[in-house]
């Protein structure tokens, strides 16, 4: 089942919508807002691979205080 909403836009963000739709022609008006909302709605979770690349939350020095000498 589809449901239909209609949105208004400014001229701006409009023009930029269809610039943009131009240049990727694979896409349409539908799936990119399907897309983004998606993005939006069930954002991914990345904790892995920000352990992965070895960025942490928590730290018991801060790297301004010559963090290089704790290793």
């Amino acid at each position: 089942m589809t449901i239909q909403r209609t949105v208004e836009l400014s001229e701006s963000l409009a023009q930029h919508l269809d610039q943009y739709l131009r240049e990727h022609p694979d896409e349409t008006l539908s799936s990119l807002v399907m897309d983004v909302l998606e993005m939006k709605l069930h954002p991914r979770d990345l904790s892995e691979l920000l352990a992965l690349s070895g960025i942490v939350a928590e730290s018991p020095r801060n790297a301004s205080e010559r963090a290089e000498d704790l290793v």
